[in-house]
């Protein structure tokens, strides 16, 4: 193992290029979110020296990196889930210490985890991800020859991920992020979320072992613990980083975003941010089932405390008996709700500061709050609502609450429920629930959805995203800073790659995947036909 440990020893060190390093800035240690208790060991901050050490390694690391075979990589990945499984329930035990989340939550979460990289190395075998494009030559062509022109997708260079606080396994050290970077043959340096400090080292030694074991360079990955506002904004700025992968608030997203733009040459921010992810009830689906579709959201809303970035957190719905039929009972399971731990106690007072501040609006009734518990940094879920007019006018109602916060909007009739949803913001989802009665008017929604949002469901719930080839966890600003993109699933992979075109190059010197006779065996489209020739 690396650095002579075990797989489930926890150092409080950084991992750079393989080589632990315990930081000489602030020492900061998890906390149980459940008992509020500190838990160790301490982590210590890196700053400037260490982002530059990790970055220097990454760039040594990739010529080489980017130059391995597909099947190479894809052992790679595969070992690193491997790893990570090895590590067994002492990583899920340790990441439901530090998150509060379930144990079971976390269990699958880490099988999530380990499934992605499993997905990526397909991706990577398969080869079609380098989108290769042959146009042959032409050379009796009129009124001009045509020049040999191949194009392929190449790894744009090192890659800087940053942990979400909200998975600590699956968007985070070893996350979509890192496993699609790496998949694109970008080296990856991950700065940790602080609040799973353990989780991020036990992972990260998961990696480094798979990097020595796979005869990989050093740099191929690091770890860093320190401050978002400076080594974060130190790892944006280094001249080596070629992309940013971020997942968390809208603040620290355009920080990082802006920091970005301002380098001598800008690089691409990949940021998921804020998502209030609204739900439209139609009146046949109220009419057919609003007590039903109560409890199912009320199930979705309190789900892991709200701390999802698909809760739901706005529902759109024509005032009338169906409506106040759905608002009983989802009153009534928001009142039997049980209060759960917040991530950590930050976010827990920034829950209640937000619940408060939508609840002081004008034209906010609150309908109904969880019980109150007196564990720490629990999550009291809230029901609110309001008029259409009031939301049209507001200020400040359309802010993500994250937690198990809902407000409903009750409209005067349909047009005034595409007005509302013309009026929102970038969304990561958008859900519809209807009746084959509800055809014409969803079919006059659907328009402007996809104008709001990146997924749009019809009768199910937007907390939940499968890890697959079709979907998209993207959308919008601000749910996302490039809403060309997605987060999660196989299409992920083309943040961090580009392509380059050849033209007339020496058959000796092309890539494989441009070589005649297609000795890698991928689908490419040559002379604009898609084919594996």
């Amino acid at each position: 193992m690396t650095t002579g440990t075990t797989a489930t020893d926890l150092t409080g060190r950084m991992l750079i290029a393989g080589t632990p390093v315990f930081g000489d800035g602030e020492q900061i240690r998890a906390i149980d979110p459940a008992t509020g208790a500190e838990l160790e060991p301490a982590y210590g901050h890196g700053g400037d020296a260490e982002v530059a050490r990790a970055c220097a390694a990454a760039d040594e690391a990739f010529e080489t990196y980017r130059a391995t075979t597909f099947e190479q990589r894809a052992v790679f990945l595969e070992t690193i889930a491997d790893n990570i499984e090895a590590i067994g329930e002492t990583l899920s035990a340790r990441a439901h210490a530090e998150s509060g989340l379930p144990l079971a939550r976390t269990t699958g979460e880490r099988g999530r985890t380990t499934g992605q990289l499993r997905l990526f190395a397909q991706v990577v075998r398969e080869g079609s991800f380098t989108g290769a494009r042959i146009d042959p030559a032409q050379p009796d062509r009129s009124p001009a020859p045509r020049a040999d022109i191949r194009q392929r997708k190449i790894p744009l260079g090192p890659v800087a991920v940053f942990g979400a606080s909200n998975f600590p396994l699956a968007f985070s050290v070893a996350g979509g992020d890192t496993a699609s970077a790496l998949a694109a043959g970008c080296p990856v340096v991950v700065k940790a979320h602080d609040a799973h400090p353990g989780t991020s080292e036990l992972v990260a030694r998961a990696i480094s072992d798979a990097v020595a074991s796979c005869g990989l360079p050093a740099g191929t990955f690091s770890l860093l613990f320190g401050s978002g506002r400076n080594l974060g904004i130190s790892l944006v700025t280094d001249p080596r980083i070629q992309a940013v992968g971020f997942t968390g608030s809208r603040g620290a997203g355009l920080a990082l975003t802006a920091a970005a733009q301002r380098r001598p040459q800008p690089i691409p921010v990949y940021a998921e941010m804020s998502s209030i992810n609204p739900v439209f009830l139609l009146p046949g689906a109220l009419a057919a089932r609003a007590a039903e579709l109560g409890g199912e959201f009320v199930g979705s809303l309190t789900m892991g405390s709200g701390q999802f970035c698909t809760n739901p957190g706005l529902v759109i719905a024509v005032d009338g008996p169906e409506l106040t039929t759905f608002l009983d009972s989802a009153a009534e399971a928001v009142g039997a709700a049980t209060p759960t731990p917040m991530l950590t106690p930050g976010i827990a007072r920034a829950y209640e500061s937000g619940v408060q501040a939508l609840a002081d609006q004008g034209g906010v009734t609150v309908l109904a709050r969880g019980r109150e518990s007196d564990a720490p940094h629990s999550c009291r879920a809230a029901l609110l609502a309001t008029d259409a007019e009031s939301f049209l006018a507001g200020d400040g109602l359309d802010d993500e609450v994250f937690g198990s916060s809902s407000l409903v909007i009750r409209c005067r009739d349909a047009a005034q429920v595409r007005e509302v949803a013309a009026g929102l913001e970038g969304q990561l989802t958008a859900t519809v629930h209807a009746t084959a009665a509800d055809a014409a008017e969803a079919g006059a929604l659907l328009p402007t959805l996809e104008r709001t949002a990146g997924r749009i469901l019809f009768n199910g719930w937007p907390t939940g995203v499968e890890v697959g080839h079709a979907m998209v966890h993207g959308g919008p600003f601000p749910s996302t800073s490039d809403s060309r993109t997605t987060s999660v699933g196989t299409l992920a992979i083309d943040r961090f790659l580009r392509p380059v075109a050849y033209q007339d190059l020496p058959a000796e010197l092309l890539p494989s995947v441009l070589a005649d006779g297609n000795p890698e065996g991928i689908w490419r489209r040559v002379d604009g036909e898609l084919g594996k020739h």
